[in-house]
């Protein structure tokens, strides 16, 4: 919900903020998105892709400074188009022409800060569904560590290094690889001194950063942080801006009865609870053993049409029950060949997307795993950070056996039970 300040507020807002600066850059033609306008200009959710970008900026804790570098005959009208919006969450607002390439934008954006910006973040406008909460996190980080930030996703996927011909060469290490989003930030010093001393074109500011010398860390992104580039993206952005705003209508009073009788109001967004359940039995074959997200090597692996991981199947049947989605064998079948094999890190991934896009956020997830083997307790830290990084929330991660009795206490599989909550967005 946008936040609408009183004269007053908005002045105190403009004085507190001046320390953080945005600066979105949406400047570029956009070419393979197969719209006449500039990328930035294109259609979105009612609005257009610059207009889903900033609501998001303005939408952080602490107002910035917000600077719209947009394509020269774009200035005048971004600025008329963006002011009141701005006005009412007690930001700053510079529109001011992009250059040839992004690293020209992003200068031109820095050219016109105040001098008492100490903190600056860059803002891909592509990336336009970038929640706020992102944003916020990358400053504090940034004020934190007094070095730069940009926020990363693992990489999931197997990755091939492939010759132009198409000849796969070689298959990549992915452990040490991250996708890396925007916005990215950094402390104002080390941004203008490395723009000042660039003498090479980076495809982005922490690359540049990097060259001058300057050290960059990463913190966890955000799947909703995706950039629209071609057609399907763009499709996909509508999606879920559209399912966004009928989450939100959920809240809203419904309308009164054709007699004239007093309206109901529909209940309000609360928060909500799921819980959910999976059992694996052990294979037969030397399949290897994930369980929590985590390889347990020497340990006989569990059956099932994926990598067989009880713990995050049942933590994935929580967040589903509890955002009404359904469960995992409706949202991720047998039937489907995409996640055969799978690991559980690809379906509690997809699950906080769904649950994102359905207008909640995870609040904590607890997960208790039942059976004989593997031990849990020299690892359960290890696991408990993989499952908290992968669905940016905490989840606490016990384990018991069921003295002797059942299929689990035979040592035939493992079973696990879990809960979790989720808060409206």
């Amino acid at each position: 919900m946008r936040r609408r300040l009183g004269p007053g507020a908005r002045d105190y807002a403009r004085s507190v903020s001046s320390a953080i600066a945005v600066i979105v850059v949406a400047a570029g033609s956009g070419t393979r998105l197969g719209h006449a306008e500039p990328k930035a200009f294109v259609p979105l959710g009612g609005g257009t892709v610059l207009a889903e970008a900033v609501s998001g900026v303005l939408a952080m804790r602490q107002a910035p400074h917000l600077v719209l570098v947009v394509p020269g005959d774009r200035v005048e009208t971004a600025r008329e188009r963006f002011a009141a919006d701005a006005g009412a969450a007690g930001a700053s607002l510079d529109v001011v022409a992009g250059g040839a390439s992004r690293q020209e934008s992003v200068a031109a954006g820095l050219a016109v800060l105040p001098a008492s910006v100490q903190t600056v973040l860059v803002h891909d406008a592509a990336r336009a569904l970038t929640p706020a909460l992102l944003f916020d996190e990358v400053a504090a980080a940034v004020q934190a560590r007094r070095h730069g930030i940009v926020p990363a996703l693992d990489v999931v996927d197997t990755v091939k290094r492939v010759a132009d011909d198409g000849r796969v060469i070689e298959t990549v290490d992915r452990s040490s690889l991250r996708a890396v989003q925007t916005p990215q930030g950094f402390p104002r010093a080390s941004l203008d001194h490395a723009y000042a001393t660039a003498r090479d074109e980076f495809t982005d500011d922490a690359a540049l950063v990097a060259a001058a010398g300057l050290v960059v860390e990463t913190v966890p992104g955000d799947v909703r942080a995706f950039k629209i580039t071609v057609p399907a993206d763009l499709r996909r952005a509508e999606q879920l801006v559209a399912e966004r705003r009928a989450a939100a209508a959920v809240g809203r009073p419904a309308a009164g009865p054709a007699d004239g009788g007093a309206s109901e109001a529909a209940h309000p967004a609360l928060p909500r609870i799921g819980t959910g359940t999976d059992v694996h039995a052990f294979a037969d074959d030397d399949s290897p053993l994930w369980l929590a997200g985590l390889h347990w090597p020497g340990e006989r692996g569990l059956s099932g049409h994926s990598d067989g991981d009880a713990a995050a199947h049942a933590v994935c049947d929580a967040l589903l029950a509890a955002a009404g989605l359904g469960d995992v064998g409706s949202i991720f079948g047998t039937a489907d060949v995409r996640f055969a094999g799978a690991h559980g890190e690809v379906f509690l991934a997809e699950t906080r997307r769904l649950v994102e896009a359905s207008g909640y956020v995870i609040g904590n997830v607890t997960v208790q795993i039942v059976g004989n083997r593997p031990k849990l307790a020299p690892r359960r830290d290890e696991a408990e950070a993989l499952l908290s990084r992968v669905l940016g929330a905490p989840v606490s991660v016990a384990a018991t056996t069921s003295d002797a009795l059942g299929f689990t206490g035979r040592g035939e599989g493992v079973a696990a039970v879990a809960t979790a909550l989720i808060v409206p967005a």
